[in-house]
């Protein structure tokens, strides 16, 4: 049984990113605040903006860089990053978004793996991305830094010599606007493949959320992650919402900028719910600006929407997403005008998704009641926004889309008569750490090169401020004097600090399956 959107459906131009978000922009729209710097408060208007983003094109484009090419964009939630992603697209270049808090080795794997010819980075995150860069190949000349370093490029070099904005012709439906990574259901970081059409289309779906153009947005989940880049960032660019960037989550800084700036929607991750909700410093921020709260990324309970409700104020509109990086990312919400709909819940398919649910043993369609709440089973969903496949992937992309178009995305959910989805397992690996996807596959690839670990699975244990953490169980080599320390210290100099294993346990044997797979739940039943 197909279930379609109850949603009314929304017009798909067939555009570019920056002609969808730009190409009506009128005079008075021109004069209003795009983006404010959070820390510096400097304000750059829509007209400002635009020319920066022109710039940009013809700077890169003079360099020889347009449709075909891969740049990598390495950069926490600054104004600029707002001007270099779009004035790269602008110029017909595919950008791979890279993880702020990358290390060097997985900023070389990706860089190598997306064909990246050129890496924009900042100060602050040089030593990781120059590092990344070198071992990916790249030269010193194809190396930028956006606010400067010795003997590199900056955006001031790159804008010196002011060039028009190039003419580029691609189709919107195949020509690929990103390529951010993701783990998908299971395994290793891969290349997920979308369109401007794509982009388009989610940003046009996602106008159900109730962003206006009063609306101002703090901008701390980051812009490099799906949910900022389109949620955010492209969405509140289109509505014509003021932007404002903060670079990371630091609370009395978040609290300041909601009052400083009377901030009226806030998109959040559950563990920055649950500081609205519980952390005392909340009581000395004037937070009465706020009309919006919308979580999305990992699960969000209706008893922690109730306490960031109350917490806030009754007049707050608590909401809910859920997506993937694969669906561009959202395929579900909670409307803004559909106070009905349980916060708990992730509410409706977005307009023009369609969704299956299917016995995940069986194979069996499970059909959506005329009254009450289904079964429950795996969810796949199908629409414009969902990614062309996985970069060089091929067996991942047909093991995760299905020939009809119909994606598979991992999670166990219901569906009741209205249409109001409820995500209610996992039936993927994925541990979510913060929003933050941490592929156990990985984790365990890493701990397996270590000399004294013969074997190790991964799993996520619930967190209350994370949602989950990593736990390792390990197999030491016979006869090693391998301690938890050891383990957390050798896992933590690898990757990024949100992947960091958390606790470790040591154990006779990994518990598997015939075939080999790990039997994770037989350790979480004996994880506590």
């Amino acid at each position: 049984m197909v279930i379609r959107s109850p949603l009314p459906d929304v017009e798909i131009p067939s555009v570019s990113v920056y002609e969808y978000l730009f190409g009506t922009i009128t005079d008075a729209e021109l004069e209003r605040v795009a983006v404010v710097d959070g820390v510096s408060g400097a304000a750059t208007t829509f007209r400002a903006l635009r020319d920066q983003i022109d710039a940009v094109a013809g700077a890169v484009a003079a360099r020889g860089f347009g449709v075909g090419d891969v740049v990598a964009l390495h950069a926490p939630n600054v104004p600029a990053y707002v001007t270099v992603f779009h004035g790269l697209l602008r110029a017909g270049v595919t950008v791979t978004t890279v993880n702020a808090l990358s290390s060097a080795q997985e900023i070389a794997k990706q860089l190598a793996d997306s064909g990246a010819r050129l890496m924009i980075t900042v100060s602050a995150l040089l030593a990781a991305g120059e590092a990344g860069a070198r071992d990916a190949g790249l030269e010193d000349d194809q190396i930028v830094v956006l606010d400067g370093a010795e003997g590199r490029t900056s955006l001031a070099d790159l804008l010196a010599d002011p060039r028009p904005a190039p003419d580029v012709t691609f189709d919107p439906a195949t020509h690929l606007a990103v390529l951010p990574y993701s783990s998908g259901t299971t395994g290793r970081p891969k290349g997920v493949m979308l369109t401007h059409t794509n982009l388009v289309a989610n940003v046009a779906q996602s106008m159900a959320i109730g962003v206006g153009s009063d609306d101002v947005v703090p901008c701390v989940l980051p812009f490099f992650h799906i949910y900022g880049m389109t949620v955010l960032l492209n969405l509140a660019l289109r509505t014509r919402a003021r932007l404002v960037t903060l670079p990371r989550f630091d609370l009395a800084q978040y609290l300041g900028v909601i009052q400083e700036h009377r901030a009226t929607f806030l998109f959040v991750a559950p563990p920055i719910a649950l500081a609205l909700a519980k952390h005392p410093l909340v009581d000395s921020y004037d937070v009465t600006s706020v009309r919006a709260v919308l979580s999305g990324a990992a699960p969000f309970g209706e008893s922690l929407a109730g306490a960031v409700r109350d917490r806030l104020g009754e007049h707050v509109r608590v909401l809910q997403g859920y997506g993937m990086t694969e669906m561009s990312p959202v395929s579900h919400c909670i409307p803004f005008d559909r106070a009905d709909i349980p916060s708990g819940s992730v509410g409706l398919l977005v307009a023009g998704m369609e969704a299956r649910i299917v016995d995940p043993a069986t194979g069996a369609e499970i059909e959506q009641p005329a009254d009450g709440v289904s079964g429950p089973g795996e969810l796949l969903c199908r629409g414009p926004n969902v990614m062309v496949g996985y970069l060089g992937n091929p067996e991942a992309t047909a093991a995760t889309l299905e020939p009809d178009g119909f994606m598979h995305t991992g999670d166990i959910v219901t569906v009741d008569a209205g249409g109001v989805f409820q995500v209610v397992d996992r039936l993927k690996e994925l541990i979510k750490y913060k929003g933050y996807q941490v592929p156990p596959a990985e984790l365990e690839a890493l701990l397996l090169s270590h000399p004294q670990i013969a074997d190790a699975a991964v799993i996520g244990l619930p967190d209350e401020e994370a949602g989950e953490i990593p736990k390792a169980f390990v197999v030491p080599v016979a006869g090693a004097s391998l301690t938890e320390a050891e383990v957390i210290a050798f896992v933590a100099g690898h990757v990024a600090p949100y992947k960091k294993v958390r606790s470790v346990e040591f154990i006779e044997a990994v518990p598997k399956s015939a075939s080999g797979k790990i039997l994770r739940k037989d350790l979480r039943a004996t994880a506590g």
